[in-house]
């Protein structure tokens, strides 16, 4: 069993940065993708970005690239989405989510073990 908790959300106002993380806990993680979805109010949740455990390779919604960068800490056992730049429109709840594949993909039901969420809000 995984478990995932995240952190890091809050109010900011537009342009402004935040960093959210994702602690991982359990077993089975250690060699599958993680990554971030987001689902705004009365939207589906949508793919943000995605991070292979092993090699780090990356994958971004054409909506963040630029702007969002997907990190982790492998000794922590931890992601980082650090973001820049914020806009309204990015303004959801934030969930990361354990992969069942080593390779990422922005494919929900590729994804075994989901956290609860953090909430970001950015003001015009």
């Amino acid at each position: 069993q995984v478990r995932l908790v995240e952190s890091g959300g809050g109010l900011v106002q537009a342009g402004g940065s935040l960093r959210l993380s994702c602690a991982a806990s359990g077993s089975g993680f250690s060699r599958y993708a993680m990554g971030w979805f987001r689902q705004a109010p009365g939207k589906e949740r949508e793919f943000v970005t995605a991070i292979t455990w092993r090699s780090g390779s990356t994958d971004y919604a054409d909506s963040v690239k630029g702007r969002f960068t997907i990190s982790r800490d492998n000794a922590k056992n931890t992601v980082y989405l650090q973001m820049n730049s914020l806009k309204p429109e990015d303004t959801a709840v934030y969930s990361c989510a354990v992969a069942a594949y080593a390779y990422s993909s922005p494919r929900e039901y590729e994804y075994d073990y989901w956290g609860r969420g953090t909430q970001v809000t950015v003001s015009s």
